[in-house]
């Protein structure tokens, strides 16, 4: 396995997570939607009530290409190590329809599909949706 440091996200991290959302959202052909600036993100992370727990995965230059080197799994399982210290009792992900790839690793681990399992479609209201909603 590759030499890897799974560390909790500072403020100063926000550039590389940026980063990181883009190549993710090109990787999955959806970089159009992609609205957070890295000024929501420091907000809505690091501000005085920060909506979410950021982990961040510092890789050696030499396992850049991780797949195959348990970096996954690493990373899963201190997700999953943090949420059980913070009182979780459970978190989810999710995953498109088309990355089989993604979607047996993460059954492969334990994870349960839950629109096969228990039927569950996922919504979102975008921020035009919520403006909408609140006008109507």
């Amino acid at each position: 396995m590759a030499a890897v440091l799974i560390r909790e996200a500072t403020e100063g991290d926000c550039g590389d997570i940026m980063k990181m959302i883009r190549e993710l959202a090109e990787f999955e052909k959806l970089l159009d939607q992609v609205k957070i600036s890295e000024g929501a993100l420091k907000t809505d992370g690091f501000g005085e009530n920060p909506f979410y727990h950021c982990l961040v995965a510092e890789i050696p230059p030499e396992s850049r290409e991780p797949q195959g080197q348990g970096i996954g799994s690493k990373i899963i399982k201190k997700v999953a190590e943090v949420a059980l210290e913070k009182g979780c009792s459970q978190f989810r992900l999710a995953v498109l329809d088309w990355n089989e790839s993604a979607m047996d690793f993460y059954k492969a681990r334990g994870a349960k599909d839950l629109t096969v399992a228990e039927g569950w479609r996922f919504f979102r209201f975008d921020n035009e949706a919520m403006r909408e909603l609140v006008r109507m």
